[in-house]
């Protein structure tokens, strides 16, 4: 069967204008159903699901890029993270009885966002967003207009059941033929509603805003929900926890047991697994 969640790439002919859409609905639910999220903070992951797998289409290598935020509001935690095959994941923490605002701003109160991106091999990079607009998009397009120098509009949209999206950024570049290309893309883009995108395919989406317009759009590709845990890498974090603390936790409670925060799998380790770890090799 064909993935119900997608992701499409489009270009306007002629024109350093270029674009990404995406819809989310199997995988938004997965990772919905992890915890009994209130309808704001459930709304904002969808839009932040949406906004990494749209801010992933820029990446050109391989790895993932992470939108994570920090708050002292009703939202503790808001992170999703998109890798460049569009695996996604993500998460919020909040204070289940304080939550009664729907802007990105009430709900984190004072806080940080950030960026991140973890390539495979190279060097990891991380980019402060502000935080001076209401929105998640207002802020994202902040981002990128003082830290990337790149023109780049949002449009991001979550119900209970699906989310979805649509980013238009303008390259680098004086290629245009049509001054007013990118006023005109934006206001058309501005005038889509939210059922249109939550239900619409990409191609009569596209259609109705920007008929008047030459537009390629590339193949469609599949989004779904994957968590990147293993075992391999919960070892890793009790490495970095150290030697010392991980044989005081055995003493005290026999074994050390983990769950990931995002997929919730289990993960139990014995004394030989923290030898092994520690030593290189096992004492039976």
């Amino acid at each position: 069967m064909a993935s119900r969640d997608q992701f499409q790439r489009f270009i306007f002919e002629d024109s350093q204008v270029r674009g990404a859409w995406v819809k989310l609905n199997d995988s938004y639910s997965e990772i919905g159903s992890q915890a009994p999220y209130p309808a704001s903070v459930r709304r904002m992951l969808g839009e932040s699901l949406v906004a990494s797998v749209l801010m992933s289409s820029t990446l050109k290598f391989e790895g993932t890029l992470s939108l994570q935020a920090q708050g002292e509001g009703p939202l503790r935690t808001l992170m999703a993270e998109c890798s460049h095959d569009r695996f996604i994941r993500g998460l919020a923490r909040y204070d289940e009885h304080a939550v009664t605002e729907d802007s990105l701003n009430a709900l984190l109160g004072e806080g940080r966002m950030a960026i991140t991106i973890s390539p495979d091999k190279g060097q990891r990079y991380q980019g402060v967003v502000p935080r001076e607009e209401e929105s998640l998009a207002g802020c994202l397009e902040e981002y990128f207009e003082r830290s990337e120098q790149i023109p780049t509009s949002f449009f991001l949209f979550a119900d209970e059941n699906c989310s979805a999206g649509l980013m238009l950024q303008k390259l680098p570049g004086d290629t245009e033929q049509d001054s007013d290309l990118w006023d005109r893309l934006n206001h058309l883009a501005s005038t889509v509603e939210a059922e249109e995108l939550l239900t619409l395919d990409s191609e009569t989406v596209l259609h109705r805003l920007f008929n008047e317009e030459t537009v390629r759009l590339f193949d469609a590709e599949p989004v779904a929900f994957r968590c990147s845990c293993s075992r391999e890498r919960t070892l890793g974090a009790l490495e970095s926890i150290g030697k010392e603390e991980c044989y005081s936790i055995l003493d005290e409670q026999g074994s050390i047991e983990m769950d990931c925060q995002f997929c919730h799998q289990h993960y139990r380790f014995d004394r030989n697994d923290i030898d092994h770890l520690f030593t290189g090799h096992t004492l039976h």
